[in-house]
């Protein structure tokens, strides 16, 4: 790999594209670390920092910004959400459905969309999160003429910062590597992992420590990320605590591995075309397949599902709900640690990924244009026999894939709760890592290829 990326690095275009996106990475750091005028984030800690909470989920998308208040504190949450609401629109609406159709000029209408819905939605959003900020008495001014010009130039600024990042991701998309938004979210998320190199130093300092003393070593928490182990009582084999942070490094190269297969993982369906002749030449004959990638929706349905699952916990933090009554013990059921809120995050991650498949694969489609270009499945009669065997097949695959993401989802959860340690690179993060650095590696191949380079096919 690194043999690749200096062979890479030789090539002059393939160096300026790579330059290029690393430039935009660092502009999109710098907005994460600029802070909004008239603003105090410090009361916001409590809050983001809860387990469970989907303002905790939102700054894990945006690298720290949210809860440090800073210009890109929206991230890319607004175009991702209109990404999807133009998405499901299209097949639901007619008008829409028959503008994607029209080729690469209805296309090109269709992107825009998403920009304008995006404007809209970080302008409704930065307002949500103006009040928030008031009510968590983070504004510097609450009367008088102060307060609403405070009030313009923070819901400006969120607005301004969102459509920058918009901006940032279609330059990299135009002339540097890679997906522009999805890796602006890979480089919001890796950033969080920048205290692991402590958490692990804490670690290993408190077993050495244990070591020596001959005593007990019990997980303590320092803050809301680092954590270290301390000496106490009485302890017979302290290289137990060794092993299991082996075991907690094999588990997590483990999730890594399993990721990668499952995400580059396809069912081939084999198709056959028929011969036939126009003018003098012939055409057909050849086999091809038909690919059904085993996680189809990629992180979209996890990422649903994390929304929904965390409003009634942000809606326990927001409003301060605390107490034995009906309110607090319902919505003490969407807590992190409790049973029910894996269940119900488990049921809703399968909804959401075969609600997603079923929009975007239409096996009656399918099968005509099959029909239509004279090719068909091996001993699957045309017409309706296609149908229900391509829908038969989907049916298998976007099972098996949402196992996948249930199993990715669950395991930092639980693993979490049963060692507790707090394990930043949740399933959601590891989706989102691995399938940006895949797509990315993908994409720099492509250009190796063209190039006539060995590079990865070494």
């Amino acid at each position: 790999m690194f043999k690749t990326l200096r062979n890479a690095w030789k090539i002059a275009d393939l160096r300026k594209k790579m330059i290029y996106t690393l430039i935009i990475i660092v502009i999109f750091r710098l907005g994460v670390a600029m802070p909004v005028p008239f603003l105090d984030p410090s009361a916001l800690g409590s809050m983001v920092n809860e387990t469970g909470s989907m303002l905790g989920y939102i700054n894990l998308l945006t690298g720290g910004a949210f809860s440090q208040a800073t210009l890109f504190a929206l991230s890319v949450q607004p175009y991702i959400n209109a990404s999807i609401i133009i998405q499901l629109l299209t097949v639901a609406l007619p008008p829409l459905e028959r503008l994607a159709q029209e080729g690469e000029e209805g296309r090109r209408k269709i992107n825009r969309l998403p920009r304008y819905t995006g404007a809209g939605i970080a302008l409704a959003l930065s307002i949500a999160y103006y009040f928030l900020l008031k009510g968590q008495g983070s504004l510097e001014y609450t009367s008088g003429w102060q307060a609403w010009f405070t009030g313009v130039v923070i819901v400006l600024a969120y607005t301004a910062g969102s459509m920058l990042i918009m901006w940032l991701g279609e330059q990299i998309d135009k002339n540097g590597i890679g997906n522009g938004i999805s890796l602006l979210i890979f480089a919001g998320i890796v950033s969080r992992l920048g205290s692991m190199p402590a958490t692990l130093y804490g670690y290993i300092t408190g077993i050495i420590n244990g070591i020596k003393a001959g005593g007990d070593l019990t997980v303590m928490a320092l803050g809301s990320d680092v954590m270290y182990l301390t000496a106490e009582g009485d302890l017979a084999y302290p290289w137990y605590y060794i092993l299991f942070l082996l075991l907690i490094a094999v588990l997590l190269l483990a999730s890594v591995v399993f990721v990668i297969i499952m995400t580059s993982g396809e069912r081939r369906i084999p198709v056959q075309y028929a011969k036939r002749v126009v003018g003098r030449k012939m055409y057909g004959g050849q086999a091809t397949h038909i690919p059904i990638k085993v996680n189809m929706s990629g992180v979209l349905p996890v990422i649903f599902a994390s929304s929904l699952i965390s409003i009634p916990g942000t809606i326990k933090s927001i409003f301060n709900i605390t107490g034995t009554g009906f309110w607090s013990t319902f919505l003490g059921w969407f807590n992190y640690n409790r049973f029910a809120y894996a269940i119900i995050y488990a049921l809703l991650i399968i909804a959401f990924n075969y609600f997603y498949v079923a929009i975007q694969y239409n096996p009656v489609e399918i099968a005509n244009n099959l029909r239509k270009n004279n090719g068909a499945i091996p001993g699957i009669r045309p017409g309706k026999p296609t149908t229900d065997f391509i829908v038969k097949v989907l049916g298998k695959i976007t099972f098996i894939g949402a196992i996948f993401l249930v199993i990715v989802a669950l395991t930092p959860i639980i693993v979490g709760n049963l060692t507790h340690i707090n394990i930043q690179l949740g399933g959601t993060s590891l989706l989102i890592v691995v399938g940006v650095a895949l797509d990315t590696a993908r994409q720099l191949e492509s250009y190796m290829l063209m190039r006539h380079h060995k590079g990865f096919l070494e």
